[in-house]
């Protein structure tokens, strides 16, 4: 089961990853930055999520 941390993380870099390619169907690299950015900050989040787990993990057992 995925905790929040992973959810939010996963989502933000759909998000970002739609608004990069939506920055690049209409020619805005602002747009694409910030999709990058957001994939970006996705990603850490998600990691974050990821070692949070696996601490609880560890500490089941």
């Amino acid at each position: 089961m995925m905790n929040s941390d992973q959810v939010k993380g996963t989502a933000k870099k759909v998000a970002g990853k739609v608004q990069s390619e939506a920055g690049k169907l209409i020619g805005s690299k602002k747009q694409q930055v910030k999709g990058a950015a957001m994939q970006v900050e996705g990603s850490m989040q998600k990691a974050l999520g990821n070692i949070k787990d696996a601490f609880k993990s560890a500490h089941r057992h």
